[in-house]
């Protein structure tokens, strides 16, 4: 039923598909296909889902983070970290005790500048019980100074106090609002 070709035969088989199977296969153009080059400027070099970190400063940790997605844009103009799905942070003192708290729905800290961009339903607490919130906060840990032009809300114990242009230290126990909104009672 089946005929061998002799070792002749099948070698001048062999080279003649060898010689035509690439009209068969080849593009209509004889391009071959490219991708363009990624730029690396606006593409991550990292991503991290669900992470949970501890950042210290000379071995003593000052900081942990929660957070669902972490993207590390090392190569960009500005190098950034981006957590688009927000963060939680905490602030801890030389003895390990939280000083303040941070929660929002997204953040962006900008490496070179050591500042922090929160962004979308920002929640802080301090160690005396007293809430902040506002849509749009900055934390410069260089000046170790927080701030935001938007409109703040401060819980305390027994007032709430309303205004913009809010500035702190980074454990959110000295602050001015130098726009203050609302309702103040006055002791006599």
């Amino acid at each position: 039923m089946f005929r061998f070709l002799d070792n002749h035969k099948l070698g001048a088989a062999v080279i003649l598909f060898m010689t035509a199977a690439p009209s068969f296969f080849s593009c209509a153009d004889d391009k071959l296909a490219t991708v363009d080059a990624i730029d690396r400027k606006k593409v991550p070099g990292q991503y991290v889902r669900n992470i949970s970190t501890l950042i210290s400063d000379s071995g003593v940790v000052k900081y942990r983070i929660f957070a669902e997605e972490w993207y590390v844009f090392d190569k960009a103009d500005t190098p950034y970290y981006d957590f688009p799905e927000g963060l939680f942070l905490e602030n801890f003192d030389s003895l390990k005790n939280v000083t303040a708290s941070i929660k929002c729905k997204n953040a962006q800290y900008y490496i070179d500048d050591e500042l922090w961009d929160l962004k979308d339903s920002v929640h802080a607490m301090n160690t005396h019980g007293e809430h902040f919130e506002t849509n749009h906060l900055f934390w410069n840990q260089k000046t170790e100074k927080v701030y935001s032009k938007e409109r703040i809300k401060i819980t305390q114990k027994n007032r709430i106090i309303i205004g913009r242009e809010f500035e702190s230290n980074q454990s959110f126990t000295e602050y001015v609002i130098k726009n203050p909104e609302g309702v103040f009672p006055v002791e006599d």
